[in-house]
């Protein structure tokens, strides 16, 4: 007879790399795990964020400041649940999804200075994605047609805010610029992890859903301040953020 698939108590555990480990049900249970604890934060992100939108829309700011900060926390928390095959690109995903949370609470502040701050946070929170996508992808990735094309909205972008900027123009200016290197990146490492790979797909979605909520962060702040901008704003921020965060795991 064969050994026991579960070993006895006492017993040495099966040697490593062993087809009953690779065949077994410890990876599956595992796997299983996972998929169940990223359900679970999924389903509390989804409930934050309806909480927050509701309390946005009832004029509770104090309560909408910590239910922020919370499900911006759950994002960080998410980066660092998953496995981390590319420890480099972990890291500095990591670096900006803290500096990204740092930059929601500025935003959520009343003050003018808290949203230059916030701002900032969120343009270095960019760099670093930039960095972690050129960590795992190659130069020459970048230079293909998303350009041309992330060029050409960012411009008409641009155009759209530049009369109402004031003393902001340089620093919007700097930040449209870098969320456009961040978007045409992100399209680099889709091609270099290819269509098969899930990694490829977070990072593109993740990045290109947190580039048009930021269009309506700036339709809130420079053009027109209603609550439809945080209703189609917020969702499709976290949604990105939660998918930058998942991608660790598959890249």
């Amino acid at each position: 007879m064969g050994e026991p698939f579960f070993p006895k108590k006492g017993s040495p555990n099966p040697k490593k790399g062993s087809p009953k480990m690779v065949s077994g049900r410890y990876r599956p249970h595992t796997a299983r795990r996972k998929a169940v604890l990223n359900a679970v934060i999924v389903a509390l992100a989804v409930v934050l964020l309806v909480w927050l939108l509701w309390s946005i829309h009832a004029g509770a700011a104090s309560r909408a400041l910590w239910i922020k900060t919370a499900l911006s926390a759950l994002f960080l928390l998410t980066a660092l649940l998953q496995p981390r095959p590319v420890p480099g690109y972990f890291y500095l995903l990591l670096a900006g999804l803290f500096l990204c949370l740092v930059g929601d609470v500025l935003l959520a502040l009343p003050q003018k200075r808290a949203f230059t701050a916030g701002l900032a946070a969120f343009l270095l929170g960019h760099v670093l994605y930039v960095l972690a996508f050129a960590y795992v992808t190659r130069l020459s990735g970048w230079l293909s047609w998303p350009i041309l094309l992330v060029a050409a909205l960012s411009g008409a972008v641009f155009l759209w805010l530049r009369p109402r900027l004031g003393r902001m123009f340089w620093p919007v200016l700097a930040y449209v610029a870098v969320i456009s290197i961040m978007v045409v990146g992100a399209s680099a490492v889709f091609r270099h992890v290819g269509p098969g790979r899930p990694g490829g797909w977070l990072v593109l979605c993740g990045a290109v859903l947190f580039y048009f909520s930021d269009l309506f962060v700036a339709r809130d702040r420079f053009v027109s301040q209603t609550f439809i901008n945080r209703l189609a704003g917020l969702p499709l921020y976290y949604a990105g953020q939660f998918l930058l965060a998942f991608s660790v795991g598959g890249i």
